[in-house]
């Protein structure tokens, strides 16, 4: 199945060279999860702070369930400021 992988900010350094912009597209396994993909990139999972499963908050929990075909998946590290 194909899902999109968006990681941002100091995340987009675990990108491959071939990403467009901060975006790749992924073909995985069907029992492929949010905590599969961050491993797959070698994202601690402390880095990983907030994930969003097509624009819908992730809790740790969630990020055990398998993706769904088609899905976006974005990865946000801890941020800061005012």
């Amino acid at each position: 199945m194909k899902i999109e992988c968006k990681l941002f900010a100091t995340l987009m350094r675990f990108l491959p060279a071939d990403a467009d912009g901060h975006v790749v597209m992924m073909e995985v396994d069907p029992s492929t999860t949010a905590y599969d993909i961050i491993d797959h990139y070698g994202i601690c999972h402390n880095e990983a702070y907030l994930v969003l499963q097509n624009g819908v908050y992730l809790y740790d929990e969630q990020k055990k369930i398998p993706l769904n075909d088609g899905d976006t998946l974005a990865i946000f590290p801890p941020v800061a400021g005012g």
